[in-house]
């Protein structure tokens, strides 16, 4: 027996010297990884949250706005002398957004017609000083704070606008808790772990739905601070033995703020159960760790990093993107397909946007067009004829005085037609129509340097082509925008417009030696930042295809460019 003694002693010397440190390695990479693995699936639960929130948020905001857009359209038609019940027959399709019924009131807040619902229209009539519906001025359009009818026990909130023309309060009540359930259903189906909250700016709890729907929100909830003060973003909250995700943004619109909550290992917890139990296979620990690691570094975290770039190019605007595959195990691509869900969604309701703004544009050029029409065949026409008869006038007049008097008003209504007729270029571009995009160009550079301190050179460069109207217009409503800019908030002394024709191409450039600015990081921050003529830009270059270019530096100008 002895003689076996240093034969044991050997292999325990090998055990200690190499296996046991490599399986102390093995065990430290296998935690290591497994600690790497939760932080990096904590991570991606948190930022899936934190968009989805922001996607829901955002298509809160687009149906309070389409509400509002009912409205108002109510008040526009109340000051066209139709009846109450015309109005009502007129906008039916668009009111079964108001399951509060909708109502006319008058400036007392005294009920006039209603659609429905007579007995808390009733009770609002008889409170409406109280709810400050008989405050309205006109062209504004409000949101109430949540009103409890006393009837149903349901909460309410009426959107109202003023029509000054008849002196009508247009009213409609909606129920936030079906407005959330209708417009966050789709982003978070039933059977998900997440649980929504919304609450108004009172921290009044609207709508819970999920796995926590019948837990009570406290007002000192994470993220419901951060999110009625405007803020949008993700916590890691530690509840018991486990951690939760919470993701908050605000609803601007009313105030509101949206909260989700979840326990982030529910979407990953099979899989890591398993990686867990790995570092206990000890006997064949070597091999399996190797396994264990490449399996990990293959399957897991390079589908991540893969995962975690195409995210951060969605953020972008990248949809194309996310749908490219990036393999991995299950979990991976079911989050992948999670992502590439969201992002459909996303981009539909962008395109839905840009259908509305392109709608709004095309209607804002037609009232242009309208209303150009209006100051050439009758206001221009009136005020000629009154020069008229000012020097028909001043011909009979015999007094120095009256004659001085009648030539100082026949001045005056010479200038008002030349500022009229500047007023009708402007509205409704003839040269454009008639003479194209360069010319058009051309004449805003030429008008723009008479009319202000500010010298504007045009540059045409290649072979003039022309375009749709629709993109003719809307470049040179860019151009326009961006030359107004510059006179209004640049400071600048010197600017240049250019086009320049090319085989593939069109480039339209506007550069000035202004004061220029602080750049936002991407367009969704041009409206909250106050440049909503850019943001005009932004949204005319899209709507042709256009990529939009602009560069700012603070004392050295702006360069803006929209190649077509």
């Amino acid at each position: 027996m002895k003689r076996f003694i240093p034969g044991w002693r050997g292999l325990t010397q090998l055990f200690a010297v190499t296996i046991l440190p490599l399986t102390v390695l093995l065990l430290v990479i296998a935690f290591g990884g497994v600690n790497m693995h939760q932080q990096d699936m904590r991570a991606l639960v948190g930022e899936r949250d934190e968009r989805a929130v922001q996607s829901s948020a955002a298509a809160l905001e687009s149906e309070l706005h389409h509400r509002v857009a009912t409205i108002t359209s109510m008040a526009v038609l109340a000051s066209e002398n139709l009846t109450f019940e015309e109005i009502f027959a007129t906008t039916n399709d668009l009111a079964i957004d108001f399951n509060g019924e909708i109502a006319f009131l008058d400036s007392d807040g005294r009920l006039l017609a209603n659609t429905g619902n007579d007995s808390f229209w009733g009770w609002v009539s008889q409170n409406a000083q109280s709810l400050s519906l008989a405050s309205l001025s006109d062209r504004e359009t409000v949101f109430s704070d949540p009103i409890l009818d006393p009837n149903s026990g349901q909460l309410f909130v009426i959107v109202s606008a003023y029509s000054a023309s008849r002196n009508v309060i247009v009213a409609g009540a909606f129920s936030p808790e079906s407005l959330a359930n209708e417009t966050l259903s789709t982003t978070y189906p039933a059977g998900s772990h997440v649980t929504i909250f919304l609450l108004d700016k009172s921290r009044r709890l609207l709508f819970v739905s999920g796995v926590l729907e019948h837990a009570t929100l406290e007002p000192n909830h994470p993220g419901v601070t951060e999110a009625l003060q405007g803020g949008s973003g993700v916590l890691y909250v530690k509840k018991e033995n486990t951690e939760h995700v919470v993701a908050y943004s605000p609803v601007e619109s009313t105030g509101w703020a949206l909260i989700t909550e979840e326990e982030w290992e529910m979407v990953i917890s099979p899989s890591l159960q398993l990686t867990q139990m790995a570092p206990l296979v000890v006997v064949p620990a070597f091999i399996l760790a190797l396994i264990a690691i490449w399996f990990g570094a293959r399957q897991i975290v390079q589908p991540l990093q893969k995962l975690e770039s195409k995210a951060a190019a969605l953020a972008w605007g990248d949809f194309e993107a996310i749908k490219e595959s990036v393999g991995g195990i299950l979990e991976v691509q079911h989050l992948q397909m999670e992502l590439t869900e969201m992002s459909r969604k996303v981009q539909a309701a962008q395109e839905g946007l840009h259908d509305y703004i392109g709608a709004i544009t095309s209607a804002q050029e037609d009232e242009r067009m309208r209303l150009a029409r209006e100051l050439h065949d009758e206001t221009i026409q009136s005020v000629i004829a009154l020069k008229q008869r000012v020097q028909l006038a001043e011909k009979l007049v015999k007094d120095q005085k009256g004659k001085q008097s009648l030539q100082e008003l026949e001045s005056l209504a010479e200038q008002t037609v030349e500022n009229l007729r500047r007023l009708i270029r402007a509205l409704r571009p003839i040269y454009l129509e008639d003479l194209g995009l360069v010319t058009a160009l051309d004449m805003l550079a030429r008008e723009t340097s008479q009319n202000n301190h500010l010298i504007v050179d045009f540059q045409k460069t290649g072979e003039e082509r022309r375009f749709s109207r629709e993109e003719e217009l809307s470049l040179y409503r860019i151009a326009q925008e961006a030359l107004n800019n510059v006179v209004k908030h640049s400071k600048a002394t010197h600017a240049d417009l250019k086009i320049i024709f090319e085989d593939a191409e069109i480039k339209m450039e506007v550069r000035d030696n202004g004061n220029g600015f602080i750049m936002p990081k991407s367009p969704t921050e041009l409206a909250p930042s106050g440049h909503f003529g850019l943001l005009g830009v932004h949204e005319r270059a899209d709507l042709i295809g256009a990529r939009l270019e602009m560069e700012s530096t603070l004392g050295k100008g702006t360069r803006l460019q929209v190649r077509l």
